[in-house]
């Protein structure tokens, strides 16, 4: 994927420094055999009970107290910087070309476009949409308008899904910024009230966020050949690519990954099937009129 010469975006909030970035769950058990010879004797006195309070205050709100001792951080394994930060500038390139290509065919549907803020992240983080973390993958936050990636999943995608390859990861951040167009016009909304107004009823909600996903894989199709229209930056092997990481992480394949059978009526993103077909009609038309999935 051709992205020496693109731009970075500015529209993004970089937490990968801030020791998880707040938002924390609990520590694990053996970080807590390891620490409970030095939270023992604070028990027993007020000013110690104090202290643990602080303490307890400053890693749920993202600093962990505990580094200080040496224990704990923002990931069980280190991270390679170098190869961090060249993931971090790519990503943003990617995302300066989102921004370029959206503001200019939302246009002629008279809509404005507004450039969502991508939140890079280490472990964990506090979104408007309540704790994230590594394990949730990425996702787009409708109350905030912003994207939260944790750039760990992108090694994630490669190994566990076989799924490797810059636009791969380029795929991935147009499907999440296909949410954003979504709530611009409306559908988030009125996918989430009609859901509500189903009290429950999980066959028919689950049947409806999966016309949500297959229509934000249909716009990161259209931003794939807008862009590539653009800025020339397909290769030859980069569909194929994103064509991989669709069809890896489709909920059949991953369901049988897991459990070893498949439940149609539990999905929520679409089979690997629905998937790859629905991101090729987007990049094939380059049309947003194409991604009407709730036909």
């Amino acid at each position: 994927m051709r992205m020496d010469d693109e731009r970075e975006s500015r529209n993004v909030e970089d937490r990968r420094n801030s020791s998880g970035g707040g938002g924390r769950g609990l520590p694990s058990m053996g970080t807590m055999m390891m620490i409970w010879p030095l939270i023992r004797p604070l028990l027993r006195t007020k000013f110690g009970w104090a202290i643990l309070g602080l303490g307890a205050v400053a890693y749920f709100s993202g600093f962990n107290p505990l580094s200080l001792v040496g224990v704990g951080g923002s990931h069980s394994s280190p991270v390679n910087k170098a190869h961090d930060e060249k993931e971090a500038v790519f990503i943003k390139k990617v995302l300066a070309s989102t921004e370029d290509v959206w503001s200019q065919v939302l246009l002629k549907y008279g809509i404005r476009y507004k450039k969502p803020i991508m939140v890079l992240y280490r472990g964990s983080t506090r979104s408007g949409c309540g704790h994230a973390s590594a394990q949730m993958g990425p996702f787009y936050c409708p109350v905030d308008q912003k994207v939260y990636l944790d750039l760990g999943f992108f090694d994630e995608l490669a190994r566990r899904h076989n799924a490797p390859g810059d636009f791969a990861q380029a795929y991935v951040l147009a499907h999440e910024i296909g949410h954003h167009i979504q709530n611009m016009q409306g559908t988030l909304d009125k996918v989430q009230r009609a859901k509500q107004s189903w009290g429950g009823n999980s066959v028919k909600s689950n049947a409806l966020q999966v016309r949500v996903e297959l229509q934000a894989d249909c716009y990161a199709g259209v931003w794939a050949n807008r862009a590539h229209k653009q800025f020339n930056i397909l290769e030859p092997g980069d569909v194929e690519e994103a064509l991989r990481a669709a069809s890896s992480i489709g909920d059949d394949k991953l369901q049988k990954e897991t459990t070893g059978y498949v439940r149609p009526d539990s999905f929520t993103h679409g089979s690997s099937q629905q998937r790859v077909e629905w991101f090729r009609r987007g990049l094939s038309s380059g049309d947003l009129s194409q991604c009407n999935t709730f036909q």
